[in-house]
């Protein structure tokens, strides 16, 4: 039998973890018993069993289920050192799964009620991201994401704040929520003052909803990546124009699986992008809900998909490409790619 090299030593970037859906869920129970926060009975059973909660958002009932688990484990971030523990925490994951660049996605209104408002919010995770790249080495940056439930005036608001701290560790916009409610094109003006400050644009997209989704991402929104965009495989035509212009699909299999998008893991199309040119940067999305985290979405790529160790590293090499990392730590992480497919697999010497 052939022998395989690591994942989890093979250097990559993970742009795609949400803020709250990255905290271990050992840390959420501890949390919520240190807030007497009472978490909804599907959330403590699954993850005192050591498992994940049943989901399944293909439907709006469905969605909000999923939105009401979310909601509870946010409460329970109440301070800033519980903020502190939750970015420390998920950079020590990465690590672990061999990341080398994070970008963390948050809305910071969602937290703002209890850090004091939006701005002192952004700023406590902010000054956490800056403690934990000393502490760690993880290169980290944060991505400010607008929700699609809310008024596209809030958008614009939020923009105008992600732009302001470019300089502080912001390094993209998005757009996330649930992509059946609102158009792309009513928050087009926010992704206009984020891209016109700099920051990259990576609204989601092409998950629930078809390729029309990842359509209006490009054409509203000019955006640079992707959130998911699994649903682009539906149409040779996108595809082609993903692939063309380089966008970057942030495509996270396991959530794909768990919210119902598609049945099985080899129902995911990963294979039908990668062979399509499309680039790829495989993520865990919300890792406390969905059970696994980055080099998980790699193994899934490895067992069900058939990527060869070459492709793989294709894969590590696509989302540090598609990274708002700095280009001399690009370079490192793909010189570690390099060496990574270069070693001899264990057992081979």
């Amino acid at each position: 039998m052939e022998r395989v090299r690591d994942v989890t030593e093979l250097p990559k970037a993970h742009l795609h973890l949400h803020f709250t859906g990255s905290m271990r869920p050992a840390t959420l129970l501890e949390l919520a018993d240190k807030h007497g926060v009472r978490l909804p009975d599907a959330l403590t059973d699954a993850l005192s069993g050591g498992h994940s909660p049943k989901l399944r958002a293909t439907d709006e009932r469905g969605w909000f289920r999923f939105q009401r688990l979310y909601d509870a484990a946010r409460s329970c971030l109440r301070e800033p050192e519980d903020i502190q523990r939750l970015v420390r925490e998920a950079a020590e994951e990465d690590l672990r799964d061999g990341s080398g660049w994070l970008e963390i996605q948050v809305d910071p209104t969602s937290y703002a009620p209890r850090l004091g408002g939006l701005i002192p919010a952004l700023e406590i995770i902010l000054d956490a991201v800056d403690t934990t790249v000393r502490e760690t080495g993880l290169g980290m940056r944060v991505l400010v994401a607008a929700n699609r439930m809310k008024h596209p005036l809030d958008a614009r608001t939020l923009a105008r704040l992600a732009v302001r701290y470019a300089d502080r560790g912001v390094v993209g916009f998005g757009l996330s929520n649930d992509e059946r409610r609102g158009m792309a094109r009513d928050f087009d003006r926010a992704f206009a003052i984020a891209r016109d400050g700099g920051l990259l644009s990576a609204p989601h997209g092409g998950e629930l909803t078809g390729p029309a989704s990842v359509r209006d991402c490009l054409d509203d929104l000019a955006a640079d990546r992707i959130g998911h965009g699994v649903r682009a495989a539906e149409d040779p035509r996108l595809l082609k124009r993903l692939a063309d212009r380089q966008i970057t699909c942030e495509v996270c299999p396991a959530s794909n699986v768990a919210l119902g998008v598609y049945e099985k893991p080899q129902d995911v199309p990963l294979r039908t992008l990668f062979d399509a040119g499309v680039p790829l940067a495989l993520g865990a999305d919300d890792p406390l809900l969905f059970g696994s985290r980055l080099a998980a979405q790699y193994e899934i790529a490895r067992r069900y998909h058939g990527f060869t160790d070459a492709e793989l590293a294709e894969l590590a090499r696509q989302s540090v490409r598609g990274s708002a990392a700095p280009e001399d730590i690009k370079a490192k992480l793909l010189s570690g790619v390099d060496a990574w497919i270069g070693a001899v697999p264990p057992g081979e010497d």
